[in-house]
């Protein structure tokens, strides 16, 4: 390494893994990731260019970026081939950059993972047998289940899992929680479920989920509760709604302070130049090109960049 240059966070950090109920380094001790998440790649891949990542790496000072590969909606099962590569040349820029990267499998409708089970093997098998040799990739092995039991998604773990270690042994996994990876809350359950019946695997997380907008304290217990007893991972959150509007930041600051004091990784939704009050940049930005700085960025992009930087 050049006299005087930082290290980035995978030359800081190591190859990390579960602990307890925290994600940690290499070394054993605790890790804080923080950073973004993409929208579906089909949809977004002008905000994903090379000098966007440069702006994310740099100028946001992320340690972590969640790529999402929509298992429909025109995503991975309109192009198989297409879908992967792309998700494999983000995973090498973000690897480039020093930085962590979650590769989601990206499944909301219908609700049971089992549906694209299929796809996903494929997937994965083919991501894991490309990337297993890098210290920075996170698995994410389906994205929000929904009207689904606990066990249900139990099973798809448990079946996805192994293919995954067969190629890559000792990665960490994220494992999606029912009602739309909100540890049940949606659907009237709790964490519980999964503190008495846990994935049979090592090295394993679970997602939880929220929009400060409508996830209100009883949401902030949750996590604060349930990260007490397992290891937990915020892999999609925003200050708006869910529907992508009315940005609630005093709310949104109560779990970015208990994700803070607790070291919950997270990744926040989400890099898009949309109409959306929770997309990050201006409407045009990216494809004009311009990424860096604070003036391409709508409120909430400000506001993001200012936690994961703080």
């Amino acid at each position: 390494m050049a006299k005087g240059k930082a290290m980035t966070p995978v030359q800081a950090h190591g190859k990390i893994r579960v602990c307890g109920t925290q994600l940690c380094s290499e070394s054993g001790r605790p890790v804080h990731l923080k950073g973004m998440s993409t929208h579906g790649t089909h949809w977004y891949a002008h905000c994903l260019t090379e000098a966007a990542m440069d702006a994310f790496a740099y100028d946001w000072k992320m340690n972590v970026l969640r790529v999402s590969t929509y298992a429909r909606q025109g995503g991975y099962h309109a192009d198989p081939k297409k879908y992967t590569e792309l998700a494999s040349q983000l995973i090498d820029r973000a690897t480039a950059r020093g930085m962590y990267v979650i590769v989601d499998w990206h499944t909301i409708q219908p609700g049971d993972p089992h549906t694209d089970i299929d796809n996903a093997l494929t997937f994965f098998k083919q991501i894991a047998e490309r990337h297993k040799h890098k210290s920075n990739v996170i698995y994410e092995i389906a994205n929000e289940p929904n009207h689904v039991s606990w066990e249900r998604i139990k099973s798809y773990a448990e079946t996805v899992i192994p293919v995954i270690r067969s190629r890559d042994a000792d990665s960490v996994i994220l494992v999606p929680t029912p009602g739309w990876a909100t540890l049940g809350g949606a659907e009237g359950k709790n964490e519980q479920m999964i503190v008495d019946n846990p994935v049979r695997a090592k090295n394993v997380m679970y997602t939880f989920h929220f929009y400060a907008q409508k996830s209100r304290d009883d949401y902030v217990m949750r996590l604060d509760r349930a990260s007490s007893k397992l290891p937990v991972f915020v892999t999609e959150w925003s200050a708006a709604s869910w529907t992508g509007y009315e940005n609630d930041f005093p709310m949104a600051q109560k779990y970015v302070d208990l994700m803070a004091r607790k070291k919950i990784g997270w990744t926040h939704w989400v890099i898009a130049d949309n109409g959306l009050d929770l997309s990050v940049f201006k409407k045009g930005a990216c494809g004009a090109g311009k990424f860096t700085g604070t003036g391409v960025l709508k409120p909430a992009g400000i506001w993001i960049r200012e936690r994961i930087r703080g």
